[in-house]
């Protein structure tokens, strides 16, 4: 792709904001363009962070010496099979060594949303393939540049509101220290999916939408720290930090590592508008390139990943699930967040993705 094919909004700086963003690159379609294109578009954005939900070698391939910083994911299905150090030793001589240092890969997330699903087995393994893959990155010399952390959905709180108040489920307790010990020990974050949407989409009548939008509002005090939030996330993130702390894991750097708003919706999926899509990650990009951090952290930049690069049309669910996207597989933008898209979708030849995740 031409990287003149993209030019500023009225509203944004192009450096500024792009470095600022993270995003996730998910491939559940069967219509996206080839990852070397989709290198070309994020290069043109000046997009410096991305997550995938793999390892896929020929995306890791594509991004050489774009100097783009990588998580890469080890799907559930493989976590216990990690546990053993042998298989972590080899997951990563084969998935990450042969492309490091060329291709800038910084995090290892191991499955997803893993304490929220329900298989105790993937439950009780996911440390111990921590563990034994931070071990392996040591034996590699890699361990100073790759961090390893995994996925987690908000649900891992029992109380989230007021954020001073915010706890993990006491069932999860038992698997949650030792995971927020390994983060301490080696300096990873906590990764927590947070999506405002769903809060507003639930109770739409007792949610106010410029707060889950972060639009201009009178916000609310939390009535225990006197700290004063104007948006859902970053009430949830700090309700995830407090709950860190109320375990003795007070140092924990939370970042959100999902968080985005459908374009559209079902019937009964209120809010999933194109409208409130694009404020609430115009917004959200507002506060990035402001370097914003929570109000219990405010003096720490939060780093955000977007959900999502694509419109993903084999993802399963609801009609919001395949409508995250900034963009649409052909490259042009399902709406604008402060960027003008390409002239014209003919400008990039498009193929389909063989890859799924």
């Amino acid at each position: 792709m031409d990287q003149e094919s993209f030019c500023l909004g009225a509203d944004f700086s192009h450096l500024q904001l792009c470095s600022a963003l993270g995003i996730n690159y998910g491939q559940v379609a069967d219509n996206l363009p080839s990852p070397e294109q989709v290198r070309a578009l994020l290069t043109s954005l000046r997009i410096s962070k991305v997550r995938i939900y793999d390892a896929n070698p020929r995306v890791l391939a594509a991004f050489v010496g774009t100097g783009i910083e990588l998580i890469v994911t080890v799907p559930n299905d493989a976590v216990a099979l990690l546990a053993d150090p042998r298989q972590a030793l080899q997951w990563l001589t084969t998935n990450v060594r042969p492309f490091v240092p060329t291709t800038r890969i910084t995090g290892i997330a191991v499955g997803n949303e893993v304490f929220t699903g329900d298989d105790p087995a993937l439950m009780s393994n996911l440390v111990p393939a921590m563990l034994a893959l931070h071990a392996a990155l040591a034996e590699l010399g890699l361990d100073a540049s790759i961090h390893v952390s995994t996925a987690n959905s908000l649900a891992v709180l029992a109380t989230s509101y007021p954020p001073s108040m915010g706890a993990f489920k006491p069932e999860l307790s038992g698997l949650m220290l030792p995971f927020l010990q390994f983060l301490e020990t080696t300096g990873a974050p906590f990764w927590v999916n947070a999506y405002p949407y769903f809060a507003y989409k639930d109770d739409p009548a007792a949610v106010s939408l410029d707060y889950v939008l972060a639009n201009p509002n009178a916000g609310t005090v939390d009535p225990y720290t006197g700290l004063r939030y104007d948006n859902m996330l970053y009430a949830q993130v700090d309700a995830v930090a407090m709950a860190a702390a109320r375990m003795g894991c007070g140092g924990v750097d939370v970042r959100v590592s999902e968080t985005g708003w459908p374009s559209k919706g079902d019937a009964d999926e209120v809010g999933a508008t194109v409208e409130n899509a694009r404020a609430y990650n115009r917004n959200l990009l507002g506060q990035q390139m402001r370097g914003e951090g929570t109000p219990l952290r405010p003096e720490q930049r939060l780093e955000v990943y977007l959900f999502a690069l694509f419109n993903e049309d084999m993802k399963p669910g609801p009609t919001s699930e395949r409508n995250y996207g900034l963009f649409e597989p052909n490259c042009s933008m399902v709406y604008n967040v402060g960027l003008v898209g390409p002239k014209s979708s003919a400008s990039i030849s498009l193929t389909s993705s063989a890859s799924k995740v």
